[in-house]
């Protein structure tokens, strides 16, 4: 047994796994280690860091949550037969049960669908036209027909049956894909820029590094577990924002200058990952810069380290205070790294800030359109969704083009759309015309290509509006009544998970039940929030306005940006720049001011 436990510890550690055996033993489970009867066994295998975090807690006089005292009884990688077994029969799971198969990447979504949803994993949101074809398949198949693009450049299938949802998971692997710890208390999905290896702007190309991260995680199971959910993201400083400061981990590619140095030695000029830490935007936070250097061959064991220390010591008995913004909160950054360093076996490299260059400024509406790649007579072509929607027949026709007019892979970005890459210049028109055959489009308004939905209360329990449905719904209200000439971002997230990133939207709105008598009555509508921002305009959304019922939400967007339109200080001004600019009593008597006319 580890030395870093004191003799109580130990004796609770010893009872905490002998409790731990009599939960399997009452499940008809075998027991963790040794044979029926034997003496209580200590810890061990690639589970051990968790048990260990968890005895501490119990000998420091914490109380586990239920989800922690569900991941000891029964690994969820050790019940996949069980899992089988519920789904032949045609039965949905229990709470526990609902936990343990989101590490498989299937969520129980009831009520809002008597039905699994399953999310993948697809590393930099790419993958090859052929798998991307396969999804669609399975979809068809076992699922509604339909996919959604998510705000991690992934894909979710929804409306799937008990029964199905085995053969969904294993027609995933026969396509080189998974979903396992794509839920939970894991490392989700790894993203990464969208035009890695394509851009003219970038500085690094990010495909290497979220690959390698991917399958460091899939093939290490100490790495599932965690005390809540992880998010880790590589941006390459690229014309496409990756949202890498929403992310616990988020490594951000700068250029060093000559001349830098530390402890003494000098640091290479050249491209350098920047760490950025504790971004959690449900939780008003975005990452911090740590003045941390990383070098590209380095990141993948920087960030093991870092999940490592967090899993040792994130809280393990308050779900709303697990996430790592709240171990860097209580211990601060130096505390923090120092750990890391402890970790690792070595120093990390701090660098001032003067001796980093500028980094290339994003395009907010380069994931719409064709833009010339980096490569001579090739373009990407940004194919605009309905807040993220995909038929089956969509998807293959999109997996179509991208075989026959471009590189073959699909790009799936943060902002619940995909890319076609690699089109040559003469085919251009010919992916315009396939796509329009099909309802898609390479074109759309400035105000649809920043609005982003999370799934809302047609799919999530937890959500206090139809978000989806809502977003459309003030899409066709604003467009015909307000042409913007300046990009803005509208997120609808429904509950306060906050899937839509609503903090971090020009115009944030987040569901909520809103009361409509005395008898206690509710109809689905938002709280509003505006002047978000990520990235050098980073920070979190002002609540605007509560309460306002979702029938009046698509006037009330289109007051507030015809207030900005009209009292903005130059044409150029950006809406996040004039709602900071101002009070939130000020904008409230110009919107006012603005309906009365209307």
């Amino acid at each position: 047994m580890s030395d870093d436990f004191t003799p109580d510890q130990k004796r609770y550690l010893e009872g905490f796994v002998s409790g731990m055996q009599s939960a399997r033993t009452a499940r008809g489970l075998g027991p963790l280690g040794g044979a029926p009867g034997s003496a209580p066994v200590k810890p061990d295998g690639p589970d051990k860091e968790h048990a260990e975090a968890q005895a501490k807690t119990i000998a420091a006089g914490g109380k586990l949550v239920d989800q922690e005292k569900w991941k000891a009884a029964e690994h969820p990688f050790d019940a996949y037969a069980r899992f089988k077994e519920q789904a032949g029969a045609g039965i949905y799971p229990k709470p526990e049960d609902n936990f343990r198969w989101r590490y498989h990447g299937l969520f129980y979504v009831a009520p809002a669908q008597n039905s699994y949803m399953c999310r993948l994993r697809i590393p930099n949101g790419i993958l090859k036209s052929w798998q991307f074809a396969g999804v669609a398949d399975l979809a068809e198949s076992y699922g509604g027909g339909y996919s959604h693009v998510t705000t991690r450049a992934n894909l979710q299938i929804r409306e799937i049956a008990a029964e199905s949802a085995p053969l969904l998971l294993e027609g995933l692997a026969d396509l080189g894909l998974t979903a396992k710890g794509s839920g939970a208390d894991n490392i989700r999905n790894v993203t990464g820029s969208a035009t890695a290896g394509i851009d003219p702007l970038e500085l690094l190309d990010t495909r290497p590094h979220a690959r390698a991260w991917h399958h460091h995680i899939l093939n290490d199971r100490s790495l599932y577990g965690l005390p809540r959910k992880f998010n880790v993201a590589f941006d390459g400083a690229g014309s496409i924002a990756t949202l890498e400061d929403t992310n616990d981990i988020g490594f951000q590619a700068i250029e060093v200058g000559e001349g830098a140095s530390f402890d003494g030695q000098s640091v290479a000029p050249g491209i350098w990952y920047r760490l950025a830490l504790g971004g959690i935007t449900g939780h008003k936070d975005l990452a911090r810069d740590t003045g941390v250097i990383v070098a590209p061959s380095d990141a993948i064991a920087v960030a093991d380290a870092i999940v490592r220390v967090f899993t040792a010591n994130g809280n393990r008995t308050d779900r709303n205070k697990s996430r790592l913004k709240y171990v860097l909160d209580a211990w601060g950054f130096d505390t923090f790294l120092a750990a890391v360093e402890e970790k690792l076996g070595r120093r990390l490299i701090r660098l001032d800030s003067a001796f980093v260059k500028p980094r290339p400024v994003y395009d907010r509406l380069a994931h719409i359109g064709v833009h010339p790649q980096a490569q001579a007579g090739l373009s990407w072509i940004g194919v605009a969704l309905p807040v993220g929607k995909l038929t089956v027949q969509q998807m293959r026709v999109i997996a179509s083009i991208a075989n026959q007019c471009g590189d073959g892979d699909i790009r799936l970005t943060v902002w619940q759309n995909l890319l076609i890459s690699g089109v040559p210049d003469a085919k251009v028109e010919d992916v315009l015309a396939h796509l329009q055959a099909v309802g898609l489009s390479a074109e759309t308004s400035v105000l649809r290509a920043g609005l982003i939905a999370c799934t809302g209360a047609t799919g999530c329990k937890f959500a206090g509006a139809h978000t989806k449905e809502d977003a459309l719904a003030i899409a066709a209200h604003c467009e015909p009544r307000i042409t913007l000439d300046t990009p803005v971002n509208i997120h609808l997230t429904g509950c306060h998970n906050s899937c839509a990133q609503h903090y971090i939207g020009d115009l944030g709105l987040i569901g909520a039940k809103v009361s409509v008598n005395d008898e206690g009555d509710t109809v689905p509508g938002y709280h509003v929030f505006v002047g978000g921002g990520f990235g050098v305009e980073g920070g979190m959304g002002r609540e605007f306005q509560s309460n306002v019922k979702a029938e009046d939400a698509p006037a009330l967007v289109e007051a507030i940006l015809r207030s900005w339109q009209t009292h903005r200080a130059a044409p150029d001004e950006s809406f996040v720049a004039f709602a900071r600019r101002h009070e939130i009593a000020a904008l409230q008597i110009m919107v006012e001011q603005i309906g009365d006319a209307a």
